[in-house]
Parts: C-alpha cells; sequence; structure tokens
C-alpha cells in the first residue's frame, strides 16, 4: 500500500503527482467495450505502483458524450456507461486506503441539452424565468435570421443556434453544450451545491473546465480581435465567483485547479490569489517545443508568474485534449497548437520516445505539482483512428481536416496475451487499438528494466523520498549552449541534454537516475536527462 508524502500534509497539492484518468479508455470492468469505475477499481493497484499522489477523472457524471463527457445532464448521477454513484463512493474510499487522492471535473460554463434545465427552458418559451439560466437572444436581421453576435466558437462553426420560436442561444462549444448565464444567482447557487455534494463523498479536490469563459458581457457585443476586454474570456467578475467556491472548499480542506489559457501572466495570476483557485494548468509548458532556450524560458515565466501570489506552478506534457509526447516529440515541428493538427504528419518514435523519456525527468525534477495523463507512463504513441470510428466533435465540426481528439484517447493496454489487450474481458472497445499495441502493455514493461513504465516508477519513487524535489527552490547552473541543468534543494541536479551532441556531466558524486544510457566514456547523450546528487 502507498503511503501520503512524508512532506505533504494540509498542502499536499503543492508538489503533488496527479494522473489523470480518462474513464472511457482506462479499463473496462463490465466487458462492454468502454472503461468504467469497476475497471479503475480493479487496477487501482497500477496506480498505488506508480506512486501517483491523486487522481483526476475527466466527467464521470450522467451524459450523451457528444463530447466526451463534457457535455453534463446530471452532476449528482454516474453515467449508467461508468457505473453508479454507490461505485463512485467506493471507488474513493478505496483510492483513499492506496494513499490516493480523488480530484473531479466539474464542467460550469456550459450543460448538456439533455439538462433538465434546458429542457424546460425549451419548453417555456421565449421571455421565461428558465431561458433566463442561459444565453437566448432574438436574432439580427429583419426577420431575426441571423445569429445575435458574431463570437468565434472554441470548438469550429457557429456559437448560436436558432430554435423553433426564433430565439437563438449561446454555445461557446457544439450545439449540445448551452452556455449558462452566471449573471443568475440560481446558476451560482446549484455549482456551490455540486460542489459540496461531491466534498461530502471524500473528493478531495476539483478540476474547474473552461475556467475563465463563465462570464459573457451582458450587452453581447461582437467580437474585435485584440480588443480588451474580451467579451467572454476572463471577465473580471469570475473572480468573485471562485472566492465564493474557495469559501466552500475550505470547509473541506479541498483544492481547486483551474483550465486557465491566458496569455497575459498578470492576469493569469491573479487567479491563484490566496482566496480564490490553488492550482492552474500551465499550458505554455505543454505546447512548448523541445528546444533548449523555449523550454527554459517557459519555466522561468511560469515560477515569475506564480510568484507574487505564492502558487506553486503546474506541469504537464500531455492531456485529453493534445496529441501524445512521444509522437509530438518525433516530429519536425515539437510545439503543439490546435490550428496546426492535420492528418497524416510524419513523426519518428524512437527519437520521440528518447525526447519524452527526458523531458518526463525534466518534467518531475521541477517545483510545483505534476499532471501525468494515463498512457505516458507506457510511452503509448498517438494512434490513427479509423476514419469511420473517429467520434470527437472537433473533427466533425471543422469539415474533416482537423483529425480531432480520439487518437490521444485510445483504450490503454494491460496485459499483452489477452484480447484487446486487456482493456476488457471481450467487447471491442469504443476505440479502436492500433496493431501493435499490445506492446506497449503494462504486463510487459513492468519486468523491461528499460521500459517507460519502469522509469516513472523509479523517478516517481525517487521524488517521493527526496526532500529537495517538488515544492522549492530552483537554480540554473551553467551549461554549454543547448543543456538545460538547475539544481534542487538537497544537493540535487537535473540535467537535460537537447544540443545533439554529447556533453560532460557536472561535478556529481552519484547518479540518480537516467532516461536513457550514457555513452561508453560516460558522457550525457543527445535528447537524454539525468537526476545526479552533488553531495
Amino acid at each position: 500500500m502507498a503511503a501520503p508524502h512524508s512532506r505533504r500534509t494540509d498542502a499536499w497539492w503543492r508538489d503533488a503527482v496527479i494522473y489523470q484518468v480518462y474513464p472511457r479508455s482506462f479499463a473496462d470492468g463490465d466487458g462492454d467495450g468502454v472503461g468504467d469505475l469497476a475497471g479503475v477499481r480493479a487496477r487501482l493497484s497500477h496506480l498505488a505502483e506508480l506512486g501517483v499522489d491523486a487522481v483526476w477523472f475527466t466527467p464521470w457524471y450522467a451524459s450523451p458524450m457528444v463530447d466526451g463527457g463534457y457535455d453534463v445532464a446530471d452532476y449528482r448521477a454516474i453515467d449508467p456507461a461508468f457505473g453508479t454513484l454507490a461505485e463512485a463512493e467506493k471507488l474513493i474510499a478505496e483510492a483513499a486506503e492506496k494513499g490516493i487522492r480523488v480530484i473531479v471535473d466539474i464542467v460550469p460554463n456550459h450543460v448538456s441539452d439533455q439538462h433538465p434545465w434546458f429542457r424546460a427552458a425549451l419548453e417555456a418559451g421565449p421571455g421565461s424565468p428558465e431561458r433566463e439560466l442561459f444565453h437566448f437572444r432574438a436574432g439580427r436581421g429583419a426577420r431575426g435570421e441571423l445569429p445575435p453576435n458574431d463570437w468565434p466558437s472554441q470548438f469550429s462553426g457557429p456559437t448560436w443556434t436558432r430554435v423553433p420560436d426564433g430565439e437563438w442561444y449561446l454555445h461557446l462549444f457544439t450545439p449540445e453544450q448551452p452556455d449558462l448565464n452566471w449573471a443568475h444567482p440560481a446558476v451560482r447557487q446549484e455549482h456551490e451545491g455540486i460542489l459540496r455534494f461531491w466534498f461530502e463523498r471524500g473528493v478531495a479536490g476539483v478540476r474547474i473546465d473552461s475556467a475563465a469563459l463563465l462570464v459573457k458581457d451582458p450587452a453581447l457585443a461582437d467580437f474585435t480581435e485584440g480588443v480588451d476586454p474580451h467579451p467572454y474570456v476572463d471577465q473580471d467578475e469570475l473572480h468573485d465567483i471562485y472566492r465564493s467556491w474557495r469559501a466552500v472548499a475550505d470547509e473541506y480542506g479541498a483544492v481547486f485547479v483551474g483550465e486557465v489559457w491566458l496569455p497575459d501572466a498578470e492576469r493569469f495570476a491573479r487567479y491563484l490569489r490566496p482566496d480564490e483557485l490553488h492550482t492552474a494548468f500551465n499550458f505554455t509548458f505543454l505546447a512548448c517545443p523541445w528546444d533548449p532556450d523555449r523550454l527554459r524560458r517557459s519555466i522561468d515565466d511560469t515560477l515569475a508568474e506564480h510568484a507574487p501570489v505564492g502558487a506553486p506552478a503546474t506541469w504537464v506534457l500531455c492531456n485529453h485534449d493534445v496529441t501524445r509526447t512521444v509522437t509530438r516529440y518525433g516530429r519536425r515541428d515539437t510545439a503543439f497548437d490546435f490550428a496546426t493538427k492535420a492528418f497524416g504528419t510524419p513523426t519518428d518514435l524512437a527519437l520521440g520516445t528518447r525526447r519524452a523519456r527526458a523531458a518526463a525527468l525534466l518534467t518531475l525534477a521541477l517545483p510545483g505539482s505534476v499532471y501525468l495523463y494515463q498512457g505516458e507512463e507506457l510511452g503509448l504513441p498517438e494512434a490513427d483512428v479509423p476514419l469511420d470510428r473517429i467520434q470527437d466533435p472537433m473533427h466533425f465540426r471543422s469539415g474533416g481536416t482537423d483529425p480531432g481528439r480520439d487518437g490521444c484517447r485510445v483504450p490503454l493496454p494491460w496485459e499483452a496475451g489477452t484480447p484487446y489487450a486487456g482493456f476488457g474481458s471481450h467487447g471491442e472497445p469504443w476505440l479502436p487499438q492500433p496493431a501493435g499495441w499490445a506492446a506497449y502493455a503494462v504486463d510487459r514493461q513492468s519486468g523491461d528494466p528499460d521500459s517507460m513504465l519502469t522509469l516513472y516508477r523509479q523517478a516517481l519513487a525517487l521524488r517521493r523520498c527526496e526532500a529537495g524535489f517538488g515544492d522549492g527552490p530552483l537554480t540554473w547552473l551553467s551549461a554549454p549552449a543547448g543543456v538545460l541543468a538547475f539544481a534542487r534543494p538537497g544537493g540535487l541536479l537535473c540535467v537535460v541534454n537537447l544540443s545533439g551532441a554529447p556533453t560532460d556531466l557536472p561535478p556529481h558524486t552519484r547518479l540518480l537516475l537516467a532516461s536513457g544510457p550514457l555513452t561508453a566514456d560516460g558522457r550525457l547523450p543527445a535528447d537524454t536527462a539525468v537526476w545526479l546528487r552533488s553531495r
């Protein structure tokens, strides 16, 4: 049984390693081809052996699954495909017994069009109190045939849909995800009730989806690129919402992590003030290319953004929305950008895997907390999902030009010698596993000292027992061009070679861990990282 980290008490979240579970693709317990809570419960030992401190679940609530569960119909019920509320409560308790906390996902910007509130709003008609919970408006044009404004969608396509009575409703994502009106007190009251519902069931934290989008300009003014304030991103009224949420979380000792995409570092930091969110995702680092100068600048900027408010940084290489790390790092362009995703982009998986191993040690040596997306510990590549099996709405709303996000959501391989690599007992997975997927299976990697899984287990074990890792200061060291080298407290060093040629290691007393073998003369090869002890 894994025990909680010795230096993590009430502030466990400041240096935790948090594993992201996408339930549909983690493990299938009932054999219907869809991952579920029974599957997660059966595989908790994997997470305990890996050495994570917490598990973040993407939405497991009742949902039509138009957008992978981010279209929630009922926050107080588990989707039948995943199980029941009783099973969720058992999972939270069983994880706690293994020293693993549970974080759930809340999607406050919108609900499903099957949510009781929205169904009532459609039935009630124009001018009704039910419609005030959303953004219903009359259209423009002589007959109201044009949408109320020109706001761009977070996905491709329009942001307004017209209903039979002539009014339009706002949806920054898909038409099946109508945006809530956060100026209405009932919306705020309902979400605070949802927080309490899950905190009372032992949940340790909440991840807030699209956290900067909730509040809209009341005038619904047209969007003008580059003009501030933005009509629906980072509105000042958001901070009052999150201060109210923080008061609720503090009653239970729970924490928040926000999905906040903002280019302005000062405005980003406002969300992390002591009475608002505890942490926020670091998307600058996630999107950064495998480039020494860009990575160092991203690290410096991130630490500088967080320092004024005393919040810990967060680090992540991949999640359920972005291209798998080993695939991205094997491409000519190693950055990530939704706008550049395309079918058929070539990649060198051997190179990408070598870089991903080095990036794992870099990330886990940085100050703050780390998020690890399921399958990254196995070195899974992005899968090429056949066109007739793609389910992601991003693909369809792009007119078929965007490959979507299904490639990073393919069900995990567990046992190499079983059907569907052990994901489920007999049902074909909801997304097809590509040929050769079993080569990445947990059982095959567990006995391999050179596997990605072994590297992650060793790195997390060292991070757990070495007090210098996690939250705390970082000091850059002098290093050759193309090499990142920094010190952490207690004489710990991390060196990452992105120079393209072998480099000498700095003086040290012990090699703690390497992402790959050193050269015959003890030098650090290109695209390789090491952890050292200097004294």
